[in-house]
């Protein structure tokens, strides 16, 4: 009689938490609501702007808020299910799958939304009424919780697939056109990129402090070296534009000429070796 005195009291517990954490989901939907709508906005923008990446960046935000938005109504509604029969989970190896189901999927919860923290107390008594095993799966997202739950919760929003969805909707509904096939895509092994150092050196002369080293730029990558190392020559010498070397250029003997008239001024004609890199070589 005892046992049964005690679990009544914690059954009374229960629905008092879970009452709780259905007024605190009320609460927590509206600021997650101006975040999602926010973030909408700022896709749409994106669109308009043409910052296709961009826009594909901030639907993640926007996929999150959604994700918890839709697990607040499934956690609702198990709470709303547990109040209702809360006098069946007195005797929980009677219950059926569904009052399991929603008791498991509490639990689930109750490790992933921060902004319910009585669904941690629900947790304990429904783990104290299931035994250790249920509690275990339920915390892991095994066995009977509910997976679309498992999935709006725990599931990730980065997949490019699920974020281009979702920015063809809010395209959609702007009526703004949108070409995913304009997005650059990675190079592919093989194909050259020339770098001329040279007009990076220049660039960071003219007070450009955010070109990055050259080391820097190429990494670990493997380059080649095309720099002229021939000794000095006299000015009478035309000036060249070698190609020694197929597919790779490198400018030769360049004398740096500023007379309007295309003319050598002796001061200032020198002569510099341009370096060309190749990225993305075997």
């Amino acid at each position: 009689m005892g046992f049964l005195q005690k679990t009544s009291k914690q059954t009374a517990k229960l629905k008092s938490l879970l009452g709780l954490a259905v007024s605190r989901i009320a609460v927590a939907r509206r600021p997650r609501l101006a975040r999602k709508s926010i973030a909408c906005s700022d896709v749409s923008q994106l669109l308009v702007l043409g910052h296709l990446d961009r826009a594909l960046h901030r639907a993640e935000q926007v996929i999150q808020e959604d994700n918890m938005l839709e697990a607040f109504g499934i956690i609702e509604l198990y709470c709303k299910r547990l109040i209702e029969q809360a006098e069946q989970l007195d005797k929980p190896q009677e219950c059926g799958e569904e009052l399991r189901e929603a008791a498991a999927s509490i639990m689930f919860a109750a490790g992933w939304c921060g902004d319910l923290q009585e669904l941690l107390f629900a947790r304990t008594i429904l783990a104290d009424k299931f035994g250790g095993d249920f509690a275990v799966a339920a915390k892991e997202g095994t066995g009977i919780v509910d997976p679309i739950l498992v999935w709006k919760l725990s599931g990730s929003t980065a997949g490019m697939e699920l974020k281009k969805k979702v920015t063809k909707e809010i395209a959609t509904e702007n009526n703004i056109l949108v070409d995913f096939s304009e997005l650059p895509e990675a190079t592919e092994d093989g194909n050259d990129i020339l770098v001329d150092f040279f007009e990076l050196q220049e660039a960071t002369k003219e007070g450009n402090n955010n070109v990055p080293d050259s080391q820097e730029l190429l990494g670990e990558m493997p380059c080649q070296d095309d720099m002229d190392e021939s000794s000095e020559s006299d000015n009478d010498h035309p000036r060249s534009h070698g190609t020694n070397t197929p597919g790779l250029e490198s400018d030769e003997n360049v004398h740096i000429v500023t007379n309007s008239d295309g003319s050598d001024d002796e001061e200032v004609t020198g002569r510099r070796n341009r370096r060309w890199w190749r990225l993305g070589c075997a």
